[in-house]
């Protein structure tokens, strides 16, 4: 069941079943699906200015979720961009020799 304030059939009630499906399809289970899936939708409200309430990493945030690619994700773990991501942006800006260089070389040359 969508979160309070959300319709099944609206726009949002859609987003959250297919979040869900997609969850489960991952192999999560129902409940943790269910979560996730109030996660996403709540904040995309909070994002487009649907809710009474929202909060700054809500509203503030400059990329979207699947924009950030886990930038800010987990917290033992070293914080900052993927070798991919640091990669990608590379073949972006058009790096010489980005394909043999090391995760090093590739932060440095993107900056």
């Amino acid at each position: 069941m969508p979160p309070r304030g959300v319709k099944k059939d609206s726009k949002r009630g859609r987003q959250y079943e297919h979040v869900k499906a997609s969850e489960k399809a991952q192999g999560k289970s129902e409940s943790t699906a269910e979560e996730i899936a109030a996660r996403v939708v709540n904040k995309e409200k909070a994002r487009h200015g649907e809710s009474r309430t929202a909060s700054k990493t809500s509203t503030d945030d400059p990329k979207s979720s699947g924009e950030r690619g886990g930038e800010r994700s987990g917290t033992a773990k070293a914080k900052g961009r993927t070798k991919d991501q640091l990669y990608a942006e590379a073949r972006k800006k058009n790096v010489k020799g980005r394909s043999s260089m090391t995760k090093q070389e590739l932060e440095e040359a993107v900056g």
